[in-house]
């Protein structure tokens, strides 16, 4: 009897920059409806957030720009799209609660991290406010005076 061997880092992709463009507010677990070969490739780590963004329309979350490379093995007879428009899946009330928050001057809504749950796709979705230029700066700052601290504690 074998197990199969569990990694503890489910990620599948990372937003490095939004944590740095942006202050985190509110995060949420949405779910995301993939295509088959979506799934195939996303388990070969050809997938990635960097530059996607949610919309709300229709009522509907929407996640905008997520580049899913498809695999070389995949049907000849789809024609694979890398960044295509991929739904959201959320309940009322956090679409409600997301509405709100973006109808709210200076609010979006930005995909952190996609990842594994069991064997289902999620996305953690926040809802941010854009930084100006003065707290990038302090978030420099503040990251290098941390690096400095371990430095001198590491001595």
């Amino acid at each position: 009897m074998s197990k199969k061997n569990k990694t503890d880092n489910n990620t599948i992709a990372q937003n490095r920059k939004a944590r740095f463009e942006y202050t985190i507010e509110e995060t949420y677990e949405a779910g995301i409806m993939l295509q088959g070969w979506e799934v195939k490739s996303l388990r070969a780590g050809k997938g990635g957030i960097a530059d996607s963004h949610v919309i709300i329309k229709g009522g509907e979350a929407w996640l905008l720009n997520a580049v899913i490379i498809p695999l070389n093995t995949a049907s000849t007879h789809i024609h694979p799209e890398n960044s295509r428009t991929r739904k959201l899946l959320l309940n009322k009330k956090e679409l409600k609660r997301l509405i709100g928050a973006v109808e709210r001057k200076g609010y979006t809504i930005i995909p952190l991290t996609m990842y594994w749950k069991n064997s289902l796709v999620k996305v953690q979705i926040a809802v941010a406010q854009g930084k100006k230029l003065f707290d990038k700066r302090e978030t420099i700052k503040q990251r290098d005076w941390e690096r400095d601290k371990q430095r001198l504690v590491k001595r």
